[in-house]
């Protein structure tokens, strides 16, 4: 069996006058701002909040503030496992590109930032649950995550991959709430102070499947660190506004999904846990309802297993048993 399925790649570009795809995931950052009567606001404001938060950690020859603006694109991932036309929804990312208004220039950013995939919610919310109901102690399936990390791997080794993007991607995440972080001494000039934590955690392994390592930063400005995901060397592989146009992204999207940690009022201290009960944040001006996205989350997963799981799942285990 070939080691290679189908995959084709396309983009939108996510502004104000953006709509979801029946194809995308609900429950994806950007989809939930885009919905309801509030939509357009919603998104404008959370596009502002980015080049806000970008001219803020770019400032050098920038002294009004204003010499940045982010383009955001929304990058749809189709598997074709049999080649024979039919389609499944695979992955769904953000691509930024910058815009320096001073110099009249369009630069190319990092692909990643935002992930968002059906399987992951089929492994979560579905598979997940099924394995630990009834027990009273929470354990892991076996093979747990390994699908879904080859599949990652093996449209990031895809010629399409290749041929539409420059570098690897770069996916941003909020922190655990059940970890504890320790500030370290290491402190890079854009991505700030690093944190380790106490234990590995559950999205970690996951994401370790994908062929990602991790690291957490807390950039200038933040009150939080983020986990950053990569291959390759975070600190050296990317540029400056590269690092940056992820930065103010996902650091504006955590902001309106987990004001808790990262719009709270106080700043992570050298050892720091998340709590996501904290009373003590402020709230962005942007509607969502985090009730309605964990429901979601099941209901996305039921999808995966009933149109991608089940139907392909022999030749998916054969093909992922044999992937190299």
């Amino acid at each position: 069996m070939s080691n290679n399925f189908n995959f084709a790649i396309k983009s939108i570009p996510l502004d104000e006058n953006y709509h979801p795809a029946n194809s995308t995931r609900i429950t994806t950052n950007f989809a939930n701002l885009a919905r309801g009567d509030s939509r357009r606001e919603n998104l404008r404001n959370a596009l502002k909040m980015i080049d806000n938060n970008f001219n803020a950690l770019a400032g050098w020859d920038n002294p009004k503030g204003d010499r940045y603006a982010v383009e955001l694109e929304i990058v749809s991932v189709d598997m074709d496992i049999e080649r024979d036309g039919q389609a499944f929804p695979s992955i769904e990312v953000l691509k930024t590109n910058i815009i320096d208004h001073k110099n009249n220039q369009r630069i190319e950013g990092i692909v990643g930032n935002n992930f968002s995939s059906y399987v992951r919610d089929y492994d979560f919310s579905v598979l997940l649950l099924e394995h630990n109901k009834g027990k009273s102690n929470f354990s892991i399936p076996s093979g747990f995550g390994e699908l879904h990390g080859n599949l990652f791997k093996c449209f990031i080794n895809s010629e399409i991959y290749k041929q539409s993007f420059n570098k690897l991607p770069v996916i941003c995440l909020s922190v655990s709430d059940n970890k504890i972080y320790t500030c370290t001494e290491n402190q890079h000039p854009i991505l700030g102070l690093e944190y380790l934590p106490n234990e590995s955690s559950l999205t970690e392994q996951y994401f370790k499947k994908m062929g990602l390592q991790v690291r957490y930063f807390m950039p200038a400005n933040s009150v939080a660190p983020l986990a950053f995901y990569f291959f390759g060397d975070l600190l050296s592989d990317y540029s400056n506004l590269e690092l940056i146009s992820t930065i103010s992204t996902m650091g504006a999207f955590q902001k309106i999904y987990r004001p808790e940690i990262y719009n709270a009022n106080a700043v992570a201290g050298k050892c720091y846990q998340p709590n996501l009960k904290n009373l003590d944040h402020s709230l962005t001006q942007i509607v969502y309802d985090r009730e309605e996205r964990s429901q979601l989350a099941i209901e996305q997963g039921k999808f995966a297993e009933e149109h991608f799981i089940k139907p392909y799942q022999t030749v998916l285990e054969q093909w992922s048993a044999n992937y190299a």
